[in-house]
This record gives C-alpha cells, sequence and structure tokens, in this order.
C-alpha cells in the first residue's frame, strides 16, 4: 500500500519541497503583470491544505523549517501562525539573528533582506 499516496498528499509534498527550494518571498503576484511565482502557488497550495489536514502540514512545516532556505523558513514560520501562533513566535525568535539573505518582492518593488530582520519584523507585529 505505501504507494498508493492520496493525490492531495503527492500534491502538498510537491508543494512543500517547492518551499523548501524557495529563492524568493512574494506573497501576491510581482512585477507589473502581478505574476504568481510558481513558489508564491505553492505556498498557497500549502496554506489551502491546512484546514483539512492539519496535523500533515504542521509536520511538513517542521520540514521546512529544518531543511528550507531562508525564503522557505520565513514561509513555513509565517504559515504556522494559522495552525500554532506559539510554534510561530519561536520559530521566529529562533531565526532572529539569522544573517542569511533572501530575496524579498511587493508588487513590484524587489529587496534583498536578511531573515534575522524579517523575522524580527514579524515578531514585533505579532
Amino acid at each position: 500500500m505505501f504507494g498508493m499516496r492520496k493525490a492531495w498528499e503527492r500534491e502538498l509534498s510537491a508543494a512543500v519541497d517547492e518551499l523548501v527550494a524557495a529563492d524568493t518571498l512574494a506573497f501576491g503576484g510581482v512585477g507589473i503583470a502581478g505574476t504568481l511565482l510558481p513558489v508564491t502557488e505553492a505556498y498557497h497550495r500549502v496554506e489551502a491544505a491546512l484546514s483539512d489536514h492539519p496535523e500533515e502540514v504542521r509536520r511538513q512545516l517542521d520540514r521546512v523549517l529544518a531543511d528550507g532556505t531562508p525564503a522557505g523558513r520565513a514561509y513555513a514560520a509565517t504559515l504556522l501562525e494559522r495552525v500554532d501562533p506559539e510554534a510561530a513566535r519561536a520559530a521566529w525568535t529562533s531565526l532572529r539573528d539569522d544573517p542569511s539573505e533572501f530575496t524579498t518582492f511587493v508588487g513590484c518593488v524587489m529587496d534583498r533582506e536578511t531573515l534575522g530582520t524579517y523575522a524580527s519584523r514579524r515578531l514585533a507585529a505579532a
């Protein structure tokens, strides 16, 4: 039965793999055309799975926090805010001193930011 993973599990797993490898943090469309990056679509797929499969998503988010790129870890901590605010706060706190950089997009504006700075802002906003 091992090979018989359900479609949602495969889809979630693929979306999570995309987050693990993310190099850009963008929650909406980017550029003039407002194009959704593949990683943003992956983020939305994981977010959509939260309501139906919270335990599985929670497990996968731990994997992203452990193995993900800086942008991937930022996506994971953001998603954790939905399921487990305590865990999200702990995640942001642990990322606060992380000097690694990633690219952020807000609309047409592209920027570089360290994970630590981003985490500190999220904690301040919480």
